[in-house]
């Protein structure tokens, strides 16, 4: 089978088509014959060298969390799913034996980690991680929901956002900030939402976002969020400067969850504004399977449609990762088997 290995960490550039032996499935295993899989900044920061968990000795190595597609063949002990069926993978991978894998949620597991192979003609993962798909989902949307819906929708769970609420999205146009803008719609609450693009802007008030701001200056942020209102909420992806500016805007009470580092993987805040202000600061990766069970629920009764930005054959995964460096998208890019 053909992948789209990571050959070198330099980026783009170091992205091969390499063939591998089909995979055949253990017992608790399936074969996916992968129809599309989204990449992530996750994917990207390994490509890039930028990962602890991936380094020279294991290349050539097959990234790609985010599978969607068909089951070719399954283990002897596997009932959940059979060959024919359409599927999406969640890419979350646990101990299975520790305290949270018991009592849940399954992503506070101790030893949590990621599935990675989706990049690839065919995809050998674990088979209860498969989530069937309706008819009315076509894999290339599917792809589009384990990572970025997941995280957005189960950091909204966290935040416990409901209707009017206002949530407060720095870095509205990346794949995080994109699904959280539409489900806090699906929600009934309100997004204030960042880009220094203003045309990105534009695109996001189509799918939903209800207060723009152009910019990335952070006192200039603040002001101009202050002027909407106080949030309820704030998801942050970006890290660094932004956990301060966040719960400094945070209404008294209010919630902000952090998955992610892209501005920096260190923050400052004010304390005593945190608990003086009884504010929450709460970490979240990744969400459960059951909440890409519910995402795919979203989408089949037309309540969510994924916004996908462009999809590349499997050759031109190269091109795929430049276009992710070059952030002009806004939405899920997807590459297609």
């Amino acid at each position: 089978m053909r992948t789209a290995a990571f050959t070198e960490l330099v980026g783009p550039d170091g992205v091969g088509i390499v063939d591998e032996p089909t995979p055949e499935p253990g017992r608790k295993e399936a074969v996916v014959d992968v129809e599309a899989c989204a990449i992530n900044r996750h994917d990207l920061w390994i490509l890039e060298g930028d990962s602890a968990m991936v380094d020279a000795a294991d290349l050539p190595f097959v990234s790609g969390l985010d599978v969607a597609g068909v089951v070719a063949s399954v283990g002897d002990d596997v009932t959940s799913v059979e060959p024919g069926d359409r599927v999406v993978l969640c890419p979350n991978e646990t101990c299975r034996t520790c305290r949270f894998c018991r009592e849940g949620p399954e992503n506070l597991c101790e030893n949590f980690s990621l599935y990675h192979g989706g990049l690839a003609e065919s995809a050998l993962v674990s088979a209860d991680r498969l989530v069937s798909l309706p008819d009315s989902v076509d894999a290339t949307t599917a792809a589009a929901l384990p990572t970025a819906y997941m995280t957005a929708f189960h950091m909204l769970r966290r935040a416990n956002v409901g209707p009017g609420d206002l949530v407060f999205v720095p870095g509205t146009t990346g794949g995080v900030g994109v699904a959280s803008v539409q489900l806090v719609d699906v929600l009934g609450a309100r997004t204030v939402g960042t880009s220094s693009s203003a045309a990105k802007l534009d695109q996001l008030e189509e799918l939903g976002l209800d207060y723009i701001v152009e910019g990335t200056d952070i006192e200039e942020i603040r002001v101009a969020v202050r002027e909407v209102g106080a949030p309820d909420a704030v998801l942050n992806h970006l890290g660094g400067p932004y956990t301060e500016l966040g719960l400094d805007l945070l209404r008294h009470g209010g919630r902000m969850v952090v998955c992610g580092r892209t501005a920096g993987s260190r923050s400052e805040i004010d304390v005593p504004d945190l608990f003086l202000g009884h504010k929450h600061l709460i970490g979240s990766t990744m969400g459960t399977q059951l909440d890409l069970e519910r995402l795919v629920d979203l989408v089949a009764d037309g309540s969510l449609s994924p916004e996908i930005h462009e999809t590349y054959p499997l050759e031109e995964t190269g091109e795929a990762f430049a276009a992710m460096q070059d952030r002009e998208h806004v939405g899920k890019i997807v590459v297609t088997a």
